[in-house]
């Protein structure tokens, strides 16, 4: 009797054999993506890189690239925009869910060949970019002030700001959601 209480003690004090946790993302088939090591970005379904997916035609002579400050300003202006947006109320929601490295790239390399800077455009064209966000005239006056901000932080005249954000205007057809 003693010696089947001890072995009843014993049971009790063996925990079970444990079974590993349950990973809920793989039971609900939840795919997390891989960024890239070497670009920090994560991946998207394959395209047709082409400078026409930038959504506007490049501006003829070096003029507009010298006045943003070539590539260097360009590149500033481009990544103040994204800070700018990232940590604007109006906006913030738009980007939180997005590569935020392949924007930078791609909006960078966008400006940069609309700028005629001696850059190409590799990103996707704006219609397939912006079809899921659901962004707003509302959304985009955000952008173009936050735009706007960067550039005259960066002392561009004012003249080429609007030069450029006339380039950039007719692209709303393409970016915003349909009413």
């Amino acid at each position: 009797m003693a010696f089947s209480f001890l072995l009843l003690l014993a049971a009790q004090a063996t925990p079970p054999p444990s079974e590993p946790p349950i990973d809920w993302d793989k039971e609900f088939g939840v795919e997390q993506k891989v960024r890239d090591p070497a670009t920090g970005e994560t991946p998207v379904a394959p395209y047709t890189q082409s400078n026409a997916n930038a959504g506007a035609r490049p501006f003829s002579g070096k003029t507009m690239a010298r006045t943003f400050g070539g590539q260097d300003g360009i590149r500033s202006i481009t990544a103040r925009l994204v800070e700018l947006s990232e940590n604007d109320h109006r906006t913030t929601a738009i980007f939180k869910a997005h590569d935020m490295v392949r924007l930078r790239r791609t909006l960078y390399e966008q400006f940069c060949y609309i700028l005629n800077a001696g850059c190409d455009y590799s990103g996707r064209d704006m219609a397939s970019t912006h079809k899921d966000l659901g962004l707003k005239m509302v959304d985009l006056n955000a952008l173009v002030e936050n735009l706007q901000r960067a550039m005259r932080e960066a002392h561009v005249p004012f003249a080429a700001q609007n030069r450029l954000l006339a380039k950039l205007a007719p692209m709303d057809r393409d970016t915003l959601k349909p009413r």
